[in-house]
């Protein structure tokens, strides 16, 4: 696969699908748990550690699904969606790299919310910054990340964690993996 500096939609899709980093790798959900549009920018170099950084974008409509039912007559995209959409990118970091397995969020030290994402919001932007690598039986990436609504930090969010796993050691590997940070 020829790792490129930047993803549209149909590049994300394709992740989703399967047919990105190949069978039994890391993929993206579908929509509508897909939550950004593009990577507008994925480097294994930069970023606050010096270690990486990516970069994506979700353009917001008031017909978005959650907006319907969280909460009704007080429409707000759910927190948990932006958390998600971070660790949805650390998992794509990890198998741009070339890491083998499928992804799975492991957790997140802190999280601080500031502000919300509403029908209004013209657009999301996410970025994570890669502070470490760890190759073990898995490929566990560990990253700080932000969410921003029309340009406003609304969501920080300190040590994301996303793990590559092989099916068959999956879950030995997460019982292996406690504490790392």
């Amino acid at each position: 696969m020829e790792r490129m500096s930047s993803y549209e939609y149909h590049d994300l899709l394709a992740c989703a699908h399967g047919t990105m980093f190949g069978p039994g790798n890391a993929r993206l959900p579908l929509p509508p748990m897909l939550m950004f549009n593009r990577i507008t920018k994925i480097s294994e170099k930069g970023g606050k550690y010096g270690k990486g950084v990516v970069l994506a974008e979700l353009d917001v409509n008031p017909d978005l699904w959650f907006f319907s039912c969280h909460f009704e007559n007080d429409p707000v995209m759910p927190g948990c969606l932006g958390l998600d959409a971070t660790w949805q990118m650390l998992g794509f970091f990890l198998a741009w790299l070339g890491k083998e397995g499928r992804g799975r969020a492991l957790g997140v030290g802190d999280s601080k919310f500031s502000g919300m994402i509403l029908p209004s919001t013209k657009k999301v932007e996410y970025g994570i910054d890669i502070k470490r690598l760890i190759e073990l039986k898995l490929s566990l990436g560990i990253a700080n990340g932000w969410v921003k609504a029309d340009d406003k930090v609304i969501y920080t969010i300190e040590n994301l964690r996303v793990g590559l796993f092989e099916e068959e050691n999956e879950q030995e590997d997460e019982e292996n993996i406690t504490g790392l940070a």
